[in-house]
């Protein structure tokens, strides 16, 4: 049974960090970026720099509006908090939860148990990654 709990944690831990090391060391990015184009364009046709990021900044405008249509208004501070909150308290949660089981206050099942040591490893795996 530890073997199996062993590779839950260890698994949540590594697996966000590996995949963000294999995406980065063998896929290759997008090699046509508005930087790019941009860089270009200052080099070789520096007077349609401007109508192109003019262009540019009206796409990204479209983009945000389309990706926050169903948001009207500002959301409350509250409500933000709460949203940047529910991982953090989620992982401690599954923490405390996985100590209580540890000290055999608490039984929990061998699924939850495995879903707690996922969600906990893979927090602290995406704050390993996050610091660049």
């Amino acid at each position: 049974m530890f073997g199996l709990d062993l590779i839950a944690a260890v698994g949540g831990l590594i697996v966000l960090p590996v995949f963000d090391f294999i995406k980065k060391k063998f896929i290759k990015g997008e090699q046509d970026t508005p930087e790019a184009t941009i860089s270009t364009l200052a080099t070789t046709k520096p007077e349609t720099l401007p109508a192109y990021v003019a262009g540019l900044v009206e796409l990204t405008r479209a983009k945000i509006a389309e990706f926050n249509q169903d948001v009207i208004g500002t959301p409350s501070v509250w409500v933000i908090d709460l949203r940047a909150a529910i991982r953090p308290i989620a992982t401690a949660l599954a923490v405390g939860a996985l100590i209580c089981d540890g000290m055999a206050w608490l039984e929990l099942n061998q699924g939850v148990r495995y879903t707690f040591e996922v969600l906990a490893g893979s927090w602290y795996g995406s704050k390993l990654t996050s610091h660049k």
